[in-house]
Formats: C-alpha cells, sequence, structure tokens
C-alpha cells in the first residue's frame, strides 16, 4: 500500500516528515486470506541460516553452538545478497550483481508464474528463468536477478519490484537498491 484510503501519499512518522517508502512500510499490509493461500513461498532451513551466519562473518564454533550440532562454512564465502528472503536490497552497487533466490509452489500443483518487474529508476533487473514451471515433481525452484546501474554518481535509495504471478496470485517482493560508484575514505565497505 502505498497511498491512504482516500488516494493520498501515506507519509513517514517523525521528522523530517517524507513520503513513505518501503523501509518505512515493508511489505504492505497482511491480506488474512491472501496469507492462507499465498502461492509461493520463499522458504528457509537450518542450512539457509547457516550460510546468512557464514556470510555475516561469524565461525564455525559459534554456529555449531548456536545450532546445536557440528557445522562448516564452505572454503568460499557466501555472500549475505544471496540469503532467500522476499526481499532484495543491495545497499552498495558499484557493479553488476547477480543473486540468487528460490520460492516454493503450495499453490495448485500445476501451476506456472510469470516474471513483472518494476525496476528502481535507473536499475537494470533481469530475472532468469522468467517463467517458473511447476508440477507434482517440481515443487521448488531457484532463480536469479541479474542487477546494475546506470547511474553515474552515488544516490540513496530507489525503490522496485518482482512480482511472481500465475494470474490468480500476485507474490511481490520489493526491490531496494543504492548506487556507490564513489567509495568514500570513510565508508569501511
Amino acid at each position: 500500500w502505498k497511498t491512504d484510503p482516500f488516494g493520498e501519499p501515506i507519509f513517514a512518522e517523525g521528522s523530517p516528515q517524507k513520503v513513505a517508502n518501503p523501509f518505512d512500510y515493508g511489505g504492505g499490509l497482511v491480506n488474512p486470506n491472501k496469507a492462507a493461500d499465498p502461492g509461493l513461498i520463499y522458504d528457509m532451513g537450518t542450512e539457509d541460516y547457516i550460510k546468512y551466519l557464514c556470510a555475516v562473518g561469524y565461525n564455525t564454533s559459534a554456529i555449531s553452538q548456536l545450532v546445536g550440532q557440528t557445522t562448516a562454512c564452505s572454503m568460499v564465502k557466501p555472500s549475505v545478497l544471496d540469503v532467500n528472503l522476499p526481499s532484495i536490497t543491495i545497499p552498495n552497487l558499484r557493479e553488476n550483481i547477480t543473486l540468487t533466490r528460490s520460492v516454493t509452489n503450495v499453490g495448485p500443483v500445476n501451476s506456472v508464474y510469470k516474471a513483472n518487474i518494476d525496476p528502481p529508476p535507473g536499475i537494470s533487473v533481469a530475472v532468469m528463468p522468467e517463467t517458473l514451471v511447476f508440477n507434482s515433481t517440481i515443487k521448488t525452484i531457484p532463480f536469479t536477478v541479474a542487477v546494475s546501474t546506470t547511474h553515474q554518481v552515488n544516490t540513496g535509495y530507489y525503490f522496485g519490484s518482482l512480482t511472481w504471478t500465475d494470474g490468480e496470485h500476485l507474490v511481490t517482493s520489493p526491490i531496494s537498491v543504492r548506487t556507490q560508484i564513489i567509495q568514500y575514505y570513510t565508508d569501511g565497505n
């Protein structure tokens, strides 16, 4: 929801007053009926959380203690951008980035979903594959999201979305991207 019942923009609370963005209102209001029949979900299990903890720098012994079993981070450090969240945030886009997500069909067995991309201004977003075909044997499908910028200077966050639809369900993931072409000396990234 980006507007109030009168069609006016929603404003964030606080000072200075500003038009709300996805950081303020999140993925929108929960519709209980649609939540009971979402169509697709971004599922995460223990292995996904272990990869996330490895990506943010936790050591193997700390992760093992946390999950209650022996674990090991891979030699290649995973990217925190690949955590299977239903949102995409890229805080420092300097060059082309490809990230991975997967969705699980919890709707009708034989479903076909098509991607609809509303890219953030000045940002190119491509999804592969653009169509997801589920059946009785294919319940989870990974996809990649390639993101690049046309901005030549540092920017604030720009917002867009990726929506998967089968004609009945709309599964929308907010996208937020900040271009950081010039690295500041005080910036540790």
